[in-house]
C-alpha cells in the first residue's frame, strides 16, 4: 500500500469518527423527514401536470368535436343543394378531424391512466411519510430519554466530563490535605525528639517533659494533702500545725471606756436659783 492510500484511508478514518460524534439522531431524522416531504410534494405537482395535460387534450377533443359536427352539417347541406363536390370536400375534412380525434382519445386514455397511478403513489408515500413521522417522533424521544438517563447515571457514576472534573478536584484536595498532616505530624515528631530545634524555644525534649510532668504531679498531691488537712483539723487542730503553718490570730484592739458624764452640781442652800 502507497504513503498516498495510507493517508486517505487514516483521513477518511478520522474523518468518520469525527462525523460519528457530530451526527444527532434526530437532527438526520429531521433531514429525512424534509426530504420525504419534498419528495410528496413533487409528486403532488407532477399529477397536478398530468392532470393539466389530460384537461387540455379533453378541450382539443371537444373542439375537434365540434369541428366536425360542424362539417358533417355542411356535407349535409352541400349535398342537399346538389353540391356533391362541396359534400365530398367537407367530408374529406372531416375524416383528417377524425383522426386527431381518435389520437386525443387515446392520449387523453394513457394520461388519465398516469394520473390515476400517480395519484395512487401519492397517496401512499403520503401514508408513508405519516408513518415515518410519527416514527420519527417515537425514536426522537426515546433517544431524548435514553440520552437525559445516560447523563443522570453518568453523573452518578461519576464518569461524565463534568463529574471526572468535580472528582478529580476533590481527589486532589484529600491528597494534599492527607500530605500536610502527615508533614505536620513529622514535624511534631522530630521537634519531639530533639531532632529539630524550635525556633520559638517552647518545645522540651521528653526528659524534660516528664521532669514537667512529675514535678507538677509533685505539687498537686502536696496541695491535696494541705487540703485535707485542713478539712480534717478544723478547731481541734493541735497547737504544733498552728504555731508552725499559722500566726494566731490578733486581738481586736481594745476600745477605751468611756467615762460618765458628770452629773450638774446641786444647787446649795442660800443659792440664787
Amino acid at each position: 500500500m502507497s504513503i498516498f492510500r495510507r493517508m486517505s484511508t487514516i483521513f477518511k478514518a478520522k474523518a468518520n469518527s469525527a462525523l460519528d460524534k457530530a451526527e444527532d439522531p434526530r437532527e438526520t431524522l429531521d433531514y429525512s423527514y424534509q426530504k420525504q416531504l419534498e419528495l410528496l410534494q413533487k409528486v403532488r405537482r407532477g399529477v397536478a401536470d398530468v392532470a393539466t395535460s389530460r384537461k387540455r387534450v379533453e378541450l382539443q377533443a371537444s373542439q375537434l368535436q365540434s369541428q366536425s359536427a360542424k362539417l358533417q352539417e355542411q356535407a349535409q347541406k352541400a349535398l342537399s343543394m346538389g353540391r356533391e363536390d362541396l359534400a365530398r370536400e367537407a367530408l374529406t375534412r372531416k375524416s383528417g378531424l377524425q383522426g386527431q380525434i381518435d389520437d386525443l382519445t387515446t392520449q387523453h386514455a394513457q394520461l388519465q391512466g398516469e394520473e390515476e397511478k400517480l395519484t395512487l403513489a401519492s397517496q401512499r408515500l403520503q401514508a408513508k411519510v405519516e408513518s415515518f413521522r410519527t416514527r420519527k417522533e417515537t425514536i426522537k424521544a426515546t433517544y431524548t430519554a435514553a440520552e437525559a438517563q445516560t447523563r443522570i447515571n453518568e453523573a452518578f457514576s461519576g464518569i461524565s466530563e463534568e463529574m471526572s472534573d468535580v472528582g478529580l478536584a476533590v481527589q486532589r484536595a484529600e491528597d494534599k490535605t492527607q500530605q500536610m498532616q502527615a508533614r505536620a505530624g513529622a514535624i511534631d515528631e522530630l521537634l519531639a525528639s530533639g531532632a529539630l530545634d524550635d525556633a520559638s524555644g517552647t518545645v522540651k525534649d521528653n526528659i524534660s517533659l516528664e521532669l514537667d510532668r512529675m514535678s507538677s504531679g509533685s505539687d498537686v498531691e502536696n496541695e491535696l494533702a494541705a487540703m485535707k488537712a485542713q478539712l480534717s483539723g478544723g478547731s481541734s487542730a493541735p497547737k504544733e500545725l498552728a504555731g508552725e503553718g499559722q500566726q494566731p490570730a490578733q486581738q481586736p484592739a481594745q476600745q477605751p471606756v468611756q467615762q460618765p458624764a458628770a452629773e450638774p452640781a446641786r444647787p446649795q442652800d442660800g443659792d440664787v436659783r
